[in-house]
This record gives C-alpha cells, structure tokens and sequence, in this order.
C-alpha cells in the first residue's frame, strides 16, 4: 500500500509540475492557477485520527510522513505534511470532530481536548503550519509558504446546547460549526437521523443569529433541507457545506437538495465538494443499499447461524462487485453547482482521514491537482479554478468577519441557565 500511494503522489506530481512542455494545456491551466490560489480544503478529519489511533498522545507522533500508520488492521492515514504539499494545499481546515453518540458535557470536554491537540499539532511544526484565526491569517500564510491551518467543529453536540459554551468555543479558535453530525439534537433535525423540530426550532435560529454575530461560519452540512432552509431565512452572512455534494447527481441526504443550491447566490454561501465516494457515485450507494438489503435478508432466513450468513454473503460480495468511483464523477458535481449556483459558489471539502478512501486517483491528500485537471480539461478558466481552489472560500470568511465587524456593538444572545433549549416557536 505504502509503495502504491508513493507511486500515485509521484504520478500525480509529474503531472502537475513536470517540465512546461511536457504538460496539457489542460494540465498548465491547473498548475498555473494550484501556483496563484491552492487550495483551501474545508474538511479533514487528522484530529479525530490522533484521538483514535494516538490517545492524543502526539509528542512522538511524525506528521511529515504518515504512511506507516497502517498496522491493527487499519490503512494508513490519508494526509501528513508531505502529501499536503503534493496536493497543493495552501489552507485547511482541521474538523475538531468529537462522537455525537457522547452526551452533551462529554462532547464539550472532548472538543477543548480536539481544540488542544490539533494546536499542539500545528505548534509542532512552526515552518509548515500557522494557526489561522481569520482571512488575513490565511493570506499571511499562504504567502510564508504555510498551510494556514484553521479549526472547525463538526456538530453543535459541541456546545452543549449553550450559547456560552459557543462564543468560548470561538475564544479557543474555531472558526466554523457544524449544526449538526449524524444525530438530531434538541434544537436542529440531522440530515440522517429522524426530525423532531422541521428543521431549526427557536434556539436552533438563534445559534445561527450568535454565530453570524461572532463571525463564526454556518456549515450546514449534516443538517437536514428543511434545517438548511431555516439557517438560510435568518443568516446574515455566508454559509458553508463543508463537506457535500450535490443531490441532483447521488442521492445521498447527506448531499445539497436543488432548491437549497439555487438559494446560495443570494446569501453569498459555498458548496465545497466532498471526495468520499458513497456520496458522490450514485452506483456505489445503490450497492450499499442493495447489499445491505441482502446482508438483512439472510439474517431473516438465518437466525442464529451467523456462520452461514457470513459465508452467503461473502458469495454475494464476490457476484456483485461494487462499483468504482472516479474523479469525473466528483467533477459532475461540480459542474451541477456551478450550473444552479454559479462559480462563485464553489469549493473543495475532501473528508479525508474521515472516510476509508477517496475515489480512484484522489485516494488521499494528493489527489487534488488531478482534480483540477479534469477541471480544467471541462473548459474551467484558470480564474475558475482559482476561485475553486481557495477565492470563494476566502471571500466568504471575509464577508462572514465583515458581518461581525458591522454589527460589533449589538449584545449577545442569551438564554437563562436550565432554560430548555428544545420549546417550539
């Protein structure tokens, strides 16, 4: 594995900065504009792989190359310093993601623990990453030759229901949240789990309202369309998808509906495209499913004989193999956003270190001047590209902190201690 990943970053790499003449018009279209504006990734999971691999334990831990993280039957990491700068990464952001299965003061304390790891990380390595804490910070950066590292928290889990615990959230560093992750909470419905509130309830409006008044960003990825719908009837400033694609072209809930996208120009938002492939080639998540039916169906013929499930199924897995998913199918959601809401409107959220594997040829960090590529040969403008890459991304922080600057003397929002947070409207 460890020789196959070096051989497709060195691939990759040939195909990007490799001499000038040897190149596509295609390839030097994406190189040029990678060089003017890399890219601003809106979602990696390296923290909760620290947490889950390391304890957190990180003062032996090497970040320059991770490739042999493979052991105890788990692949090697997706993302280490090196694949970073293959991949022509100029920004990140780094998901501080804790269990929404925790209960909500566990998930708190395990958010600071996320926070205080992910900075020592980036403490460690002063010549590479530079925490960043606004736009400016990330031009500063990215002009050092650093990646700009900012912190996201991926689930209003998070906060404990505390508006309190948000802005002190902020004060640590984050930067973005997440309403929700896989579960539905007191205040905002999950796109994967069942609704309690038809999107937003009143507090879940107002986590919107303190975000945008602090200048933390909205991620609505996770969140169901009618939780979408409600952040987007009362933000004041951008959204973002952190991580997402488009419903239109795999169905996955997870993904953004048409009528969502078709909102985002007037509120200023961003998609930024996820690379995880059950999310973005609709064939693969049809065999999910079916297997997934199948894996069900045997059990019911065969209560008690494990065994035999095990075996039908594995007989089942070898007929039905699933299908691949490719770079062109992340580029077809591109290409839909951008036909319903406009190149200003797009970005890139991989999810890597959050998913067993990218699609084929984007398996890790790596992958995402090929990306570019494909963009490219799809008749992207540089300026296209670039806007894709990490302009978008840095005109929604700026427009997000422009907010928060405009509304500067206007007083928090409170709620009082114990009040409950799950009251309708």
């Amino acid at each position: 594995m460890r020789q196959f990943l070096f051989a497709a970053a060195a691939a990759t790499a040939l195909a990007i900065a490799g001499p000038v003449s040897a190149q596509s018009g295609a390839e030097k279209t994406a190189a040029a504009a990678l060089e003017a504006a890399p890219v601003w990734d809106g979602h990696n999971d390296v923290p909760i792989q620290l947490r889950s691999r390391l304890g957190n334990r990180i003062n032996d831990f090497d970040f320059r190359d991770t490739l042999d993280t493979a052991r105890d039957g788990r692949s090697a990491m997706h993302s280490d310093l090196l694949r970073l700068r293959q991949g022509k990464v100029g920004a990140q952001w780094w998901s501080v993601y804790v269990s929404a299965s925790l209960p909500e003061p566990e998930a708190v304390q395990a958010t600071v623990e996320q926070i205080d790891v992910t900075k020592r990380l980036i403490a460690r390595y002063p010549d590479d990453l530079q925490l960043a804490l606004t736009a400016d910070d990330v031009e500063q950066a990215m002009e050092a030759g650093r990646i700009a590292s900012l912190l996201g928290m991926e689930g209003g889990h998070s906060i404990g229901s505390s508006l309190a615990v948000l802005r002190q959230m902020y004060d640590m560093g984050a930067r973005y949240m997440t309403l929700t992750h896989g579960k539905t909470l007191s205040w905002a419905d999950s796109a994967t789990d069942a609704p309690r509130h038809d999107g937003l309830n009143a507090f879940g409006k107002d986590v919107v309202r303190e975000m945008n008044r602090i200048g933390m960003l909205v991620d609505l990825s996770h969140v169901s369309e009618a939780a979408m719908h409600d952040a987007l009837d009362v933000a004041k400033a951008p959204v973002i998808f952190s991580h997402s694609g488009a419903r239109a072209i795999n169905g996955h809930l997870r993904n953004v509906p048409y009528g969502v996208l078709a909102r985002l120009p007037e509120n200023g938002g961003l998609v930024m495209v996820v690379a995880l492939p059950w999310f973005i080639t609709e064939d693969l998540r049809n065999h999910a499913a079916d297997r997934a039916a199948e894996k069900a169906r045997l059990e019911a013929l065969f209560p008690g004989l494990p065994d035999t499930v095990e075996a039908q199924l594995a007989k089942w897995d070898a007929e039905n193999r699933p299908p691949v998913s490719t770079i062109s199918d992340l580029a077809n959601h591109i290409d839909h956003i951008r036909d319903v809401a406009g190149i200003d409107h797009i970005g890139i959220g991989g999810d890597y270190d959050g998913m067993p594997t990218g699609p084929i040829g984007m398996e890790d960090v790596t992958g995402y001047p090929a990306l570019f590529v494909e963009l490219a040969r799809r008749g992207y403008s540089q300026e296209d590209l670039e806007k894709i890459a990490s302009r978008n991304m840095m005109r929604v922080m700026r427009d997000a902190e422009h907010y928060a600057a405009s509304v500067g003397d206007m007083v928090p929002f409170e709620y009082a201690a114990g009040e409950p947070r799950d009251a309708g409207e």
